[in-house]
């Protein structure tokens, strides 16, 4: 029986008609289901005759979890409306800029930021300058994310042993406004690393081997994807991925997140919605088999 809905869950991710109606297809309680999605305001909308209403989610592009360009949006895209679709919410997926996405959802101009890592309590937000991030969104409950570390100049040495005070002081690009671990943000905002700060996660990769930095922290996965997949020319591709190297070990695994806005009044019960769907999703395996199929069938 597994077999048989793979089968047919790819047929749908196959089918051109499929690619062009930007549907989003999923299993529940042994169903197979679509919603049908369109382009709308430079966006992308979902179940337009929902019952409850309109939830505006900002996101960014994150190859290969998630991104405009990408083969059925990535995984990330594909679970978050089958999440919230599923619920008889109306979706509106709008790609930004993150620095921009996290704005939107501080501020109560959207509804939703993903997907997005933990945020510690003590997290200033840049947006508001006397209050922390936590004290403006709402996490849901975790869903699958990636591993965090460091990458350097292939052939350098490591300058990181597994505990951060070695590198206290060093000199490493981050991404701006993005969240790394609750360790590294916290010796961040205390300045115990001099960080330079890039607008993305190609940026960061072109520090790195221009030597404009030490050290570069991110997804080793998503970094080297985003170069793979960017418009940059084949020779320039080969030259940042041939010069860049894992350091070992990774710092530590992160989950995903839905970061909620407080400002929207139906906040609580959206995340109580998320929640409820997060764990049927998991607990049924439908989580797992999502990012399987999507990821097999664009990766």
């Amino acid at each position: 029986m597994v077999r048989a809905f793979i089968l047919v869950f790819l047929f749908f991710l196959n089918n051109s008609s499929y690619a062009e109606n930007l549907n989003v297809a999923y299993f529940k309680e042994g169903q197979f289901r679509i919603v049908a999605g369109e382009k709308y305001q430079g966006g992308y909308l979902y179940n337009k005759k929902a019952k409850k209403p309109l939830i505006h989610l900002v996101t960014l592009d994150w190859p290969p979890y998630i991104g405009a360009d990408l083969c059925n949006k990535g995984w990330a895209f594909q679970f978050a409306v089958a999440v919230l679709t599923d619920l008889d919410y109306q979706v509106f997926v709008e790609f930004l800029p993150w620095a921009r996405a996290v704005r939107a959802v501080e501020t109560g101009k959207a509804d939703i930021l993903f997907p997005e890592y933990y945020i510690e309590d003590s997290a200033p937000s840049d947006n508001h300058k006397d209050k922390t991030r936590r004290e403006l969104l709402a996490l849901s409950n975790a869903f699958p994310g990636g591993e965090i570390g460091f990458l350097k100049r292939r052939g350098e040495e490591d300058r990181f042993d597994g505990n951060l005070n070695s590198v206290k002081n060093e000199l490493i690009g981050v991404v701006r406004g993005y969240q790394n671990t609750p360790e590294f943000d916290a010796m961040m905002d205390n300045g115990e690393f001099i960080t330079v700060e890039a607008v993305n996660d190609l940026q960061l990769v072109k520090l790195l081997v221009g030597k404009r930095v030490n050290l570069v922290i991110g997804d080793p996965k998503v970094l080297r994807f985003t170069v793979n997949y960017s418009d940059l020319p084949r020779s320039e591709k080969i030259e940042l991925l041939r010069n860049i190297e894992n350091v070992t070990p990774p710092i530590q695994y992160n989950h995903l997140y839905f970061a909620l806005s407080k400002q929207k009044p139906h906040w609580r019960e959206l995340l109580k919605d998320i929640n409820r769907n997060l764990y049927q999703f998991e607990n049924s395996g439908e989580t797992q088999r999502m990012i399987d199929m999507v990821s097999s069938e664009c990766y």
